[in-house]
């Protein structure tokens, strides 16, 4: 999955930007507690392991 395809996936599932800082983003939702960060680097792949930890961290099965 590509860096562009995650952010994609968080937003179909209502997180928005909430802050930006070079290519750090943090994406948020109303009545969801944690930020998710994502270390943004557009069409390159992300790596398996923090791939399920952003989803993990979202709540997002895939």
């Amino acid at each position: 999955m590509k860096f562009s395809e995650l952010v994609r996936l968080l937003e179909q599932n209502g997180f928005r930007i909430i802050k930006e800082k070079g290519s750090i983003r943090y994406y948020g939702k109303p009545g969801w507690n944690n930020l998710i960060r994502v270390d943004y680097h557009g069409s390159k792949e992300v790596p398996k392991g923090t791939c399920h930890a952003i989803l993990k961290d979202a709540g997002i099965k895939k």
